[in-house]
């Protein structure tokens, strides 16, 4: 059962599943083949039938739920859990998350899948001390800063899917000639937003690539875009966009023997006018990437916007991939393997030719080079670094969305290696239990060389981190000094004070409330939706820009009247 993406790992289709472990039920015999076929499309992102996921393990379901309030479930999930039904009320506790209506799924798939699911029986448990698992890792919770931001409606973005799904607004930047807002939706249109707010279409990806896919709920489609430092001369763009399975030789792979669910492509396009609101132009692909599934893919792809010409950092690309979603489909070694792209920064020269598959080139100087490890690897350890921006002192914040419990910021450095999947912001996982569990630091921790956050929060505040900028602006000089940053589902907007990041220590997250039109807000009642799903942009004045994804809102954060 597809649905809209969590980031994080919690609100996903996986936690559709949930519907499971409601009340009892009543078995029918459907096609167990369609039901297999059903479930690896829709439901293996989240579930197995070993240990719990994003969503919880499926197996051993047989006699205890019933068919009737299943179906009342997939209809309308919030209302039962609403209206107190113990065993939803349950789930939604440990998962902190609603799951939207599924009314649109197709009656027979959905029999066959819940047929298939009854056949599997409960996982075996194997015979061993229990570690004492945190349950609340972070037990501080964040307070309120005593600031308030305000917002101003800039505009509503077109519906581009369907009536249902409206835009899904990931990523805003400005033009590097005219300075104009830049902003890129995954369902593969990137707009001009005009200094009167006017929106124009500077690019549709989907109509350059045959096999372009789409999924809402999965987050692919077109994941990033950047401007090449030196655009006006050389008139170079970059995207990431997404095809299903093996559509084109790949330039990373992790075995003939697993699956391969999707693959991301950086696209480099040469404009026939870098001052045209219209991209027109060739195009050339620089690297493809295979996922093992649909999830935590190639969200950020950027440039440091402070290197100048000779500085050894201009014009290299960062490269923000993620481990597809690799530790759901139990294939933790994916990630955990300097030799592999996933979970990692990567850091390229796109001008350059010296790469395996000669389309881009490699630094010398990153760390990896000559050394174990991939040559493109910048830093390891990360499950979904969705953004990566830079400080005006020159250092780089990535935001890494976790699993089950902790949501975090790193420093970013070169070599750095930041524990996943066997850490997960300061706490470690153990690779023989499940990746749902988050213990204490072994005494002996040290030892792994492991780097931690400069800022943390538990899944008590929220369920996935959206990275942010350093307000640079100057419109609203109490944020000078700050690092923004938010949660996606909740839509929580935080800061940490840049003076007080040290690494190798927790920095005191602080948060900021809304207001609009002079009248305290949040984005949750903005939207009314369940989940925001908040992204930041940023102008070339270095203001500060909040998206709603769930309605298509565009805000900017404004001074007070």
């Amino acid at each position: 059962m597809k649905m809209p993406a969590k980031s994080p790992a919690i609100i996903r289709l996986g936690v559709s599943l949930l519907i499971f472990f409601l009340i009892p039920f009543q078995g029918f015999s459907q096609n167990l083949i369609q039901g297999a076929q059903v479930f690896e499309l829709h439901c293996a992102n989240c579930h197995n039938f070993k240990d719990d996921g994003i969503g919880p393990q499926l197996g051993g379901l047989k006699g205890i739920v019933d068919k009737k309030y299943l179906l009342e479930f997939i209809n309308n999930p919030k209302a039962l859990i609403d209206a107190n039904v113990a065993r939803a009320q349950d789930k939604y506790k440990k998962f902190k998350s609603y799951m939207p209506s599924f009314s649109h799924l197709d009656p027979k798939d959905l029999q066959d899948v819940i047929a298939y699911i009854l056949e599997k029986p409960s996982p075996k448990i194997i015979g061993k001390k229990e570690k004492l698992a945190l349950e609340n890792p972070i037990k501080e919770g964040i307070q309120f800063s005593g600031e308030t931001i305000n917002l101003k409606k800039i505009l509503k973005f077109p519906f581009t899917y369907t009536s249902q799904v409206n835009t899904r607004i990931n990523k805003m930047t400005f033009h590097p000639i005219s300075k104009e807002r830049i902003i890129s939706d995954l369902q593969g249109k990137i707009y001009v937003v005009d200094d009167k707010n006017q929106l124009s279409e500077f690019l549709d990806i989907s109509k350059h690539f045959p096999h372009f896919t789409n999924k809402p709920g999965f987050a692919t489609g077109l994941g990033s875009f950047a401007f090449h430092p030196l655009f006006a001369q050389n008139k170079l763009f970059y995207t990431t966009h997404t095809e299903p399975e093996i559509k084109g030789p790949s330039d990373f792979t992790y075995g003939d023997s697993l699956r391969v669910k999707l693959q991301w492509i950086i696209t480099e396009w040469t404009m026939d006018d870098p001052s045209a609101k219209v991209l027109s132009g060739k195009s050339r692909e620089v690297m493809r990437v295979n996922v093992i599934d649909q999830v935590h893919g190639m969200q950020e792809i950027t440039f440091n916007p402070y290197a100048k010409p000779g500085d050894p950092d201009f014009g290299l690309l960062y490269i923000g991939l993620g481990d597809g979603g690799a530790l759901e489909q139990r294939r933790g070694f994916i990630p955990n393997n300097p030799e592999h792209a996933w979970g990692k920064v990567l850091r390229i020269d796109p001008l350059g030719r010296n790469s395996q598959n000669g389309k881009y080139g490699i630094p010398t100087f990153n760390p990896f080079v000559g050394k174990k490890g991939l040559d493109e690897v910048f830093a390891q350890g990360f499950r979904n670094p969705n953004r990566i921006s830079w400080l005006h002192d020159g250092r780089i914040i990535v935001s890494n969305i976790g699993q089950r419990h902790i949501e975090s910021l790193y420093m970013l450095k070169p070599g750095k290696n930041y524990g996943w999947p066997l850490r997960e912001g300061t706490f470690a996982i153990d690779s023989t239990m499940s990746t749902n569990t988050v213990f204490l630091l072994p005494k002996n921790d040290a030892q792994f060389g492991y780097t931690y956050p400069i800022a943390q929060f538990d899944h008590d505040e929220g369920n996935a981190i959206m990275g942010g900028f350093e307000y640079t602006g100057k419109a609203i000089p109490s944020l000078r000094g700050k690092y923004i940053f938010g949660e996606i589902v909740r839509g929580r907007v935080f800061y940490i004070p840049i003076s007080e990041i040290k690494e190798g220590t927790q920095t005191r997250i602080r948060e900021l409330k809304m207001q609009l039109d002079a009248l305290p807000i949040t984005l949750k009642e903005l939207v009314k939706a369940n989940k925001v799903d908040l992204r930041f942009g940023q102008d070339a004045h270095g203001e500060i820009y909040i998206i709603t994804k769930a309605d298509g809102m565009l805000y900017q954060i404004v001074p007070s009247k």
